[in-house]
């Protein structure tokens, strides 16, 4: 009977997340609560777009967990939304290693086929790709062109955005990963543990900026 008290566990945690999300799209936004402004409002990439960073790191937990849900949901966005994600090290050289990876990997045009692949080697393979030794054995057991990623990763140009990342860390007041924010005016904020209300909390966050716009889906 272990599947039935499984799933009825499962079925527990459904309903109240779906409570949860109903309940904050009844209630207003509050600052503090829902969400944090971002003092001053920084300018994005995408001006034209309402922009969605996330904030994270190879090397978080719980960014590993958010990382698939949150990919769906990109992919769900009206067109005038983009998501875009931003590595960031804290000022730690392994996490500043793995920054490095995602641009390089990034670069070479092999993100998008390893990015989950990395969340797996670190949190499920136990393998600690901190150090260039360990990320270049890593990387060129996965079918990546080495010449390629080896240029990329001691590249000025990969150099630049690690710097730039860990600046807006300073600039959008960033004190923990996984961490989104909207437009470049709002960190979201939640109570819940549930990558769902998160998400939630973001869409009803993402429409308070489109309408300080103006505009429509």
């Amino acid at each position: 009977m272990n599947w039935m008290k499984n799933f009825t566990g499962w079925l527990a945690g459904l309903l109240l997340a779906l409570a949860a999300t109903t309940a904050m799209a009844q209630a207003q936004l509050l600052p503090g609560r829902d969400f944090t402004a971002i003092d001053p409002a920084q300018p994005t990439d995408t001006p034209t777009k309402v922009e969605v960073l996330e904030f994270f790191s190879y090397g978080c937990p719980h960014c590993k967990e958010l990382n698939p849900v949150l990919g769906k949901w990109a992919a769900r966005q009206p067109a005038d939304v983009v998501v875009r994600r931003v590595p960031v090290s804290f000022g730690r050289p392994q996490w500043a290693n793995l920054s490095k990876l995602y641009f390089a990997l990034e670069a070479t045009g092999d993100l998008a086929r390893l990015d989950d692949a990395v969340f797996v080697a670190l949190h499920e393979k136990g393998l600690r790709l901190y150090d260039e030794r360990a990320i270049n054995e890593w990387v060129a057991g996965q079918g990546v062109d080495m010449r390629k990623f080896a240029d990329a990763f001691g590249s000025f140009g990969v150099a630049a955005k690690v710097r730039r990342a860990d600046q807006m860390v300073q600039t959008y007041r960033i004190d923990g990963v996984p961490a989104l924010t909207v437009d470049g005016k709002y960190r979201v904020l939640t109570q819940s543990n549930s990558h769902d209300v998160l998400l939630a909390q973001a869409e009803r966050i993402i429409a308070k900026a489109r309408s300080e716009r103006g505009g429509k889906k």
